[in-house]
């Protein structure tokens, strides 16, 4: 899956976190509506929450889609640093995208088909 660099504050991947069963944070009960909503949209309904409220929409798209999501979010919750955006270049730490399976952005997947 690919992701826009929303940054996505580290309360707001405790709150998804949490919806999905890891050690986070419970959301209020507005916020835990909205993360139950966009789990529970079809992917296109979620992609257009996910335009009116990045931070929440990234954070429920990485966790349901992105094979690394949950671990991603981990990071983002205790402070680690996962570059500048939710998802960086596992090689180089370019935040641009779209990102292979392996977490390389286009440019260094392309270096290793030559």
């Amino acid at each position: 899956m690919t992701t826009e660099t929303t940054a996505i504050p580290a309360e707001v991947a405790a709150h998804v976190l949490f919806h999905y069963g890891h050690k986070g944070i419970p959301a209020g009960d507005w916020h835990a509506s909205l993360i139950t909503l966009i789990d529970r949209a079809d992917i296109h309904s979620a992609k257009r929450l996910a335009t009116a409220f990045p931070d929440y929409g990234t954070a429920v798209l990485l966790a349901k889609y992105d094979r690394d999501g949950i671990t991603h979010l981990q990071a983002i919750a205790s402070g680690k640093p996962t570059g500048t955006g939710p998802l960086g270049c596992t090689r180089c730490g370019d935040t641009a995208g779209p990102f292979t399976r392996d977490g390389l952005c286009e440019t260094c997947a392309d270096k290793d088909q030559q």
